[in-house]
């Protein structure tokens, strides 16, 4: 049995963080992201910038930046990058500590 803790995809980490801002799957711009990210089956810790390429699809599929779905999926994604221990918290939490390190 392994004792490491899985590390997740840089894939796994995007869809969470879509999931997470939304459940519903209603903003089209966030399924976009979903949709730029789903093949990327590389650990997230082996992505060199998670920061930059989420900030650079998020101005890619949202160039007014006016989705606040979008943008609490950019803001989750790096979270969770960083915080992959936090990544089955619960969703409403997890907003709200990703859009507060943004602020720092």
């Amino acid at each position: 049995m392994p004792t490491d803790p899985h590390t997740p995809t840089f894939a796994e980490i995007v869809r969470v963080a879509c999931e997470v801002a939304d459940p519903n799957g209603s903003d089209d711009r966030v399924t976009d992201l979903l949709v730029r990210f789903e093949d990327r089956d590389e650990p997230v810790t082996t992505v060199a910038d998670v920061e930059e390429e989420l900030a650079e699809a998020h101005g890619i599929i949202d160039p007014d930046r006016d989705s606040e779905p979008l943008r609490n999926a950019v803001a989750v994604g790096t979270y969770l990058a960083f915080r992959r221990d936090e990544i089955n918290d619960d969703p409403a939490d997890l907003i709200r500590r990703a859009n507060a390190a943004e602020e720092v």
